[in-house]
């Protein structure tokens, strides 16, 4: 029995764009190739598999088949480790450093993910990261000390270029075994001041008239997370990563809604190249992956 065919890069590309797209046509054009090319791709790719994986409907429509899901889902890893390899063995040694900084509450959530592949691929270049809150990382931006800079919205400077990497509910947290948010004044663990969280979260509770305290203040994410897990407070996070421990307030558990929050990536004015690149879109695509897995859970 001979080995299994094996998959072609540019087939399960162009699947993937007209999945993305929702069209042949505008899969067509991000790759460059007329429909009728990425059409018998498509044909290709459904001859080697065995399987149909899209379904045209009316209009032009474009749906995926169970198999179509399936495929969807690995394509995209497969892919990511194919550009990946790609990169490592024909782009150019690269030596150097480059400066991050980001705040210590997405630190452990993403930046496995981004030093790992960012490793993988350019295992030359040093990163230095540093941690700290958004307000001081914009102000290590404007010194000159960061080259890059993930920060939470609200925190970046005017008329400076800034690239959205993730948007996500901010939430209310408690202990899932106390229950502080049933205490009158509502005992709040917050970030210091300047912090868009801590703006945001007593706004949100003054325009209710609900009574609160600052019963503990901190620079970092084990400083505000340490009273909540010992059911002495309430915090405010996204829900993207929490510790054991923890839990989300239902709408329904008497606090205000919060606004949507946004992760923000941020050069410094003189970045080092052409290293500050090639791991900002390391970033990104981790962001990307991220948010496509947060459409999955939602759908």
């Amino acid at each position: 029995m001979g080995l299994p065919a094996g998959l072609d890069p540019d087939l399960l590309r162009a699947f993937a764009f007209i999945a993305e797209e929702g069209s042949f046509t505008r899969a067509a054009e991000r790759i460059g190739r007329t429909q009728s090319a990425v059409s018998m791709q498509v044909q290709r790719l459904e001859a080697t598999l065995g399987q149909k994986v899209l379904l045209r409907g009316k209009g032009g429509a474009v749906q995926l088949t169970p198999h179509g899901h399936y495929l969807l889902e690995r394509s995209r890893e497969l892919l990511a480790l194919n550009d990946e390899i790609w990169s490592t063995f024909r782009a150019p040694q690269m030596h150097g450093t480059v400066r991050l900084g980001t705040p210590d509450d997405y630190a452990l959530r993403y930046l496995p993910q981004v030093l790992r592949r960012f490793a993988d691929s350019h295992p030359a270049i040093e990163v230095e990261v540093l941690c700290a809150p958004s307000s001081e990382l914009v102000e290590r931006l404007r010194e000159g000390d960061l080259d890059l800079s993930l920060v939470t919205e609200g925190h970046g400077p005017r008329n400076w270029p800034e690239v959205e990497l993730w948007r996500g509910p901010l939430r209310w947290i408690t202990s899932d075994r106390h229950a502080p948010h049933k205490l009158d004044p509502l005992p709040l663990a917050l970030a210091a001041q300047g912090c868009a969280w801590r703006r945001t979260a007593l706004r949100a509770l003054e325009g209710t008239g609900r009574r609160a305290r600052i019963a503990y203040t901190s620079a970092t994410l084990a400083g505000t997370t340490a009273p909540v897990l010992a059911g002495l407070a309430v915090t405010v996070s996204t829900i993207a990563w929490l510790p054991e421990g923890l839990r989300p307030l239902r709408p329904d558990e008497g606090l205000p809604q919060l606004p949507d929050t946004g992760i923000l990536l941020l050069k410094g004015r003189t970045p080092r190249q052409p290293v500050t690149d090639v791991l900002a879109a390391h970033i990104s695509d981790t962001f990307q992956q991220e948010m496509r897995w947060q459409d999955r859970l939602s759908a």
